[in-house]
């Protein structure tokens, strides 16, 4: 992978250290550490406002808290480190240029083949966050992705404006559609969260706040 420049995040050196560890844990054969300061930089890309460094942060904390559920924790957090290192708010194909960096990059790191194609399985899953029933793995990281919306009403609305923001060059009155489109997709989910822990703390919550920013957008 290419490194390209970027403002270090406060938390860049830990997340390093975190990513040398994990790359380490799964076998890696050549040295980790250019492929995790190539990704921290693509997570630092001055476009982006919502799918930044501190939401790989996020992801990656909330996937250690749900860990226990997870069948492979590890593989798990490899696709938490890829599910948007490519994202362009104006493409509608990041997941899937997301996944395909992870077989390059992983592959160049010489990880097991069979490893790899289940990262690229859970990045892919996150175009819909709809795993099937017992795919424990892909309940983790989509519980984990989809944590902010479960959070306090002033941290989705911090979650809310910043999409917004990455979506600055879509009209107000389309992106207020679209927007709720979406929105009514996920709050018509049978369950957001899947994981037992992930219901319990976020479900009630991320349908408020959905339900609210509906309200707000169609008003």
């Amino acid at each position: 992978m290419t490194v390209m420049a970027s403002d270090p995040h406060p938390a860049a050196d830990a997340l390093l250290d975190r990513w040398t560890a994990l790359l380490e844990r799964c076998s890696a054969t050549v040295d980790p550490e250019p492929y995790g300061r190539a990704l921290l930089a693509r997570w630092a890309e001055p476009h982006r406002r919502y799918h930044t460094t501190d939401h790989l942060l996020a992801v990656l904390d909330e996937v250690d808290v749900l860990a226990e559920f997870a069948d492979a924790p590890d593989t798990v957090r490899l696709a938490a480190w890829f599910h948007d290192a490519v994202y362009r708010p104006d493409r509608s194909e990041n997941e899937e240029r997301s996944a395909q960096l992870a077989i390059r990059a992983l592959g160049e790191a010489g990880l097991a083949a069979g490893l790899i194609a289940e990262v690229v399985r859970l990045v892919r899953l996150t175009v819909g966050h709809f795993p099937r029933p017992g795919d424990r793995d892909g309940e983790v990281l989509c519980d984990a992705d989809l944590a902010v919306l479960g959070r306090s009403p002033e941290a989705y609305a911090a979650y809310a404006a910043a999409v917004r923001e990455e979506y600055a060059f879509i009209p107000e009155e389309v992106f207020r559609r679209e927007r709720a489109i979406i929105l009514h997709q996920l709050i018509a989910l049978p369950v957001l969260y899947r994981t037992p822990a992930g219901h319990g703390r976020f479900e009630r919550q991320a349908r408020a706040n959905l339900l609210a920013e509906i309200n707000t957008l169609l008003a």
